[in-house]
C-alpha cells in the first residue's frame, strides 16, 4: 500500500527556465554572428591589401621614395661632401638596404601581407608619406580618426533628416493615392539615379556662386569661430548645401518605395477592421501600417546609410568637407596605400556594426522575429 501510494504521489515538476533558454540562444547567436562578420571583414581587408599593392607597384613607389630620401640626406650631410662617387653610391645602397629591412621590405610580399593585415585591423599602419593630420602628425591612425567625426556628423545628420522626411511624405502620399502630388513623386523617383555630389554641384552654383547666400564648401568659417555657439551656427550653415544635396538625391525614390509599402499594408483586413472600430487615422498609421513595415524601412535606411558612406570620397571633395572620404580620395591619387587600407578598414567596421545591429533592431520592432530563430519552439 505504501509502495502504491508512493508511486501515485505527485512528484515536483522541474520547469526549465524560459528566460535562461532565451538568453543562451541570444548569446549563441551573437557569438556566431560576430565570428562570421569578423571573418568576412578579415577576408575583405586582406583582398584590399592585395589590390592596394597593385601587383608590387606600390612597393616600387615606396622603394623610389626611400632612395630619394636617403639620397637627399647624404647630399646634405657635411661628412659625405668629400666622398667620391663610388663611396657615396655604396653608402647610399647600404642605407637603402637598412631602411628597407627596417620596413620589412626585404621579405616576400606574402609574409608582409599577413603582418600588414594584423596592423590594418588595429589601424596600426605606421606613418603616411604624403598626408598629415591638422596637428602635423603623419601617423595613419591619427589621420583617420581625426577625420572620422566630420564624416559621421555630416552623414548622420543627412541620413536622419532624409529618413524622417521621406517617411512623412510617404505617409502623406499613402492617404492621397492617385493625387497630383502622388503622381509628381512617382515622376521624380528616377531622378534618384544621380548621386548626391551631382546635385551638390548645381546647388553650389546656384546658392553659393550666383546668389551668394551660402558658403562654397568647408566645414566652418575661416578662421574658425571662437565660441561654441558661433562654431555650431557656422557648422549648421556649412551643412545646408551638402544635406540638401543628399536629400535631393534620394528622397523621391525613398518616399515612393515606402509609400508603396504603406499602400500594401493599408489594404489589409485588420486595417479595415480598425477603421470600423472608429480608430483615428493617426492610430491606424502608427499601429497597423507603420509598425508592420518597420523592418523594410530599417533595411532600406541601413542600405542607404552604407551607400552614402561609399560615395563619401567624391561628395566630400565637391563640398571641400574635411572628412574621411576626402582623405581617402587624396590617398588614392597619391598611391598612399596605408591610408587607403585604413580608410577601407574603418568603413568595413562601420558596415559590419550596421549589419550586426540590424538583426537586433528587427527583433525589437517586429515581434515575429526572434534572435536565433532557428531554435525549436515549445508546442
Amino acid at each position: 500500500m505504501s509502495q502504491a501510494a508512493e508511486t501515485l504521489s505527485p512528484k515536483p515538476v522541474t520547469k526549465s527556465s524560459g528566460g535562461s533558454s532565451s538568453f543562451s540562444r541570444v548569446m549563441k547567436y551573437t557569438a556566431v554572428r560576430t565570428v562570421t562578420l569578423f571573418v568576412t571583414l578579415v577576408i575583405g581587408v586582406y583582398l584590399t591589401i592585395l589590390i592596394a599593392n597593385m601587383g608590387g607597384y606600390v612597393d616600387e613607389i615606396r622603394r623610389g621614395e626611400i632612395r630619394e630620401v636617403q639620397a637627399q640626406r647624404i647630399s646634405t650631410d657635411p661628412s659625405t661632401k668629400n666622398m667620391d662617387d663610388v663611396t657615396r653610391n655604396k653608402l647610399l645602397a647600404e642605407r637603402i638596404a637598412l631602411e628597407e629591412k627596417r620596413l620589412g621590405m626585404d621579405q616576400p610580399f606574402l609574409f608582409r601581407s599577413f603582418a600588414f593585415l594584423t596592423d590594418a585591423l588595429s589601424l596600426n599602419l605606421g606613418r603616411s608619406q604624403f598626408i598629415s593630420s591638422d596637428a602635423g602628425s603623419r601617423q595613419v591612425r591619427n589621420i583617420i580618426l581625426e577625420r572620422l567625426p566630420s564624416t559621421l556628423v555630416l552623414f548622420a545628420t543627412a541620413d536622419m533628416f532624409l529618413f524622417f522626411s521621406a517617411i512623412s511624405i510617404a505617409l502623406f502620399l499613402s492617404r492621397r493615392y492617385g493625387s497630383f502630388l502622388d503622381k509628381i513623386v512617382i515622376t521624380l523617383a528616377p531622378t534618384s539615379a544621380a548621386p548626391g555630389w551631382f546635385y551638390g554641384i548645381f546647388l553650389i552654383v546656384i546658392f553659393a556662386a550666383a546668389l551668394r547666400l551660402l558658403p562654397f564648401g568647408g566645414m566652418v568659417d575661416v578662421p574658425p569661430p571662437n565660441t561654441p555657439v558661433e562654431y555650431a551656427l557656422s557648422l549648421l550653415k556649412h551643412m545646408i548645401l551638402p544635406v540638401s544635396a543628399i536629400t535631393l538625391s534620394s528622397i523621391f525614390l525613398n518616399a515612393f518605395s515606402w509609400r508603396t509599402f504603406f499602400l500594401i499594408y493599408s489594404s489589409e483586413d485588420y486595417v479595415e477592421m480598425a477603421k470600423a472600430k472608429g480608430l483615428t487615422s493617426g492610430e491606424i498609421e502608427r499601429k497597423y501600417v507603420l509598425r508592420p513595415t518597420l523592418p523594410n524601412i530599417i533595411t532600406s535606411f541601413a542600405l542607404l546609410l552604407i551607400s552614402l558612406w561609399g560615395g563619401a570620397p567624391i561628395f566630400e571633395t565637391v563640398f571641400q568637407w574635411p572628412g574621411l572620404g576626402r582623405i581617402t580620395l587624396q590617398a588614392v591619387n597619391l598611391f598612399d596605400a596605408p591610408v587607403i587600407v585604413a580608410s577601407v578598414v574603418l568603413f568595413a567596421y562601420l558596415l559590419a556594426i550596421t549589419v550586426f545591429l540590424l538583426d537586433f533592431i528587427y527583433a525589437l520592432v517586429d515581434p515575429r522575429v526572434k534572435i536565433g530563430g532557428g531554435a525549436s519552439r515549445a508546442s
